[in-house]
């Protein structure tokens, strides 16, 4: 196991929030490091490869960097393309494929513990703590039996495998619509169960008609106040107001969401409520209970995913950066920083 120098700043995940946090860090002159378990913005490299943003690029954008993209809205792509233009500029510092494992210690005084894709482990020193871990990770999972056999996914990449299967989505928001219709699009035949009356109204409005059109001409069957009671080989058993339905079927596509994993965040100490996963923090510096920690990205709204996007969650290192900045001078005026960054 290695230990290395104290940083001012550890930031744990490399997503937009993430980095924008660290370029903050780098401008106020805070020795910052950016550690991530899988590659830079892994969140949306795993978005499906023709994915485009619902939103415009200029709202997608850090660190003072404008977004240029040949559209109206960018692709997942532009997205993958501008993230690394923007870490390069500025030169951050960043650890990825290496897995955060445990925080521990006090403020001023961190130990971030850390493990590699060839399981070698490091301890990281720090004066402060950012956990900008995401939740994308993590996906909702059926509980349902059979949820395991490699047919079924909680993510989707590309159509092409899937012309002329069974392919059954699960799931009413626009993930699942967007899916089902791509899906649709390139030859397969897909069936839609969600245990909603009707598709949710998170749906876009410009999708929404689509879905609708495709489940009323027939060319997607759907099952609306329906669930799925257990995937098979071979087919699915679905569970309809009619009553047990069983469909054939190659692969499920389950689009039931996702949800942060509050481990890390335990282990350093921070509460975290029990339903809704949110951790505790103040509102305004989003510091967490323990001195010395903060929250950003869509971590800091636990289980509540639509309250925390890339567009206002690039903003968190306004309000966590000055406030470290501050208790770094108060630290220091009191006589305990040597100065040296060790």
């Amino acid at each position: 196991m290695s230990t290395h120098a104290k940083y001012d700043l550890i930031i744990v995940g490399a997503g937009p929030s993430g980095l924008a946090c660290a370029i903050y860090a780098r401008k106020a002159g805070l020795d910052t490091l950016v550690v991530e378990k899988g590659c830079v913005i892994n969140s949306i490299y795993h978005f499906p490869e023709n994915m485009t943003f619902f939103t415009t690029a200029e709202l997608l954008e850090i660190g003072d960097i404008p977004m240029t993209v040949a559209r109206e809205k960018p692709r997942r792509i532009d997205a993958l393309k501008y993230y690394r233009r923007v870490a390069e500029f500025y030169g951050l510092n960043i650890r990825d494929y290496e897995k955060v494992v445990d925080i521990a210690g006090e403020d001023m005084n961190f130990r971030v513990r850390t493990r590699d894709r060839f399981q070698d482990e490091a301890v990281y020193a720090t004066r402060k703590v950012v956990i900008a871990t995401g939740y994308y990770d993590n996906p909702n999972l059926l509980g349902v039996p059979g949820e395991d056999l490699p047919k079924v996914t909680h993510y989707y990449r590309d159509p092409h495998p899937y012309y002329a299967k069974d392919c059954l989505v699960v799931g009413g928001k626009n993930s699942a619509a967007i899916v089902a219709l791509e899906l649709y699009r390139n030859g397969a035949r897909v069936t839609l169960v969600h245990r909603g009356r009707e598709m949710g109204h998170e749906v876009k409005y410009w999708i929404r008609p689509d879905i609708e059109n495709r489940i009323q001409n027939g060319e997607i069957l759907a099952y609306f106040s329906s669930r799925v009671r257990e995937i098979r080989l071979r087919e699915v058993l679905v569970e309809t107001p009619e009553g047990i339905v069983t469909l054939p079927n190659d692969f499920v596509f389950a689009m039931t969401g996702y949800h942060p994993d509050p481990t890390l965040l335990r282990l350093a100490g921070v509460e975290v409520e029990a339903r809704t996963f949110a951790p505790r923090h103040d509102p305004d510096t989003l510091e967490t209970n323990v001195p010395g920690v903060y929250v950003a990205g869509s971590v800091v709204s636990g289980l509540e995913t639509n309250r925390i996007f890339i567009e206002n969650g690039r903003f968190h290192g306004e309000r966590i950066i000055p406030h470290i900045i501050s208790r770094l001078a108060e630290w220091k005026s009191q006589g305990s920083g040597d100065g040296t960054g060790g």
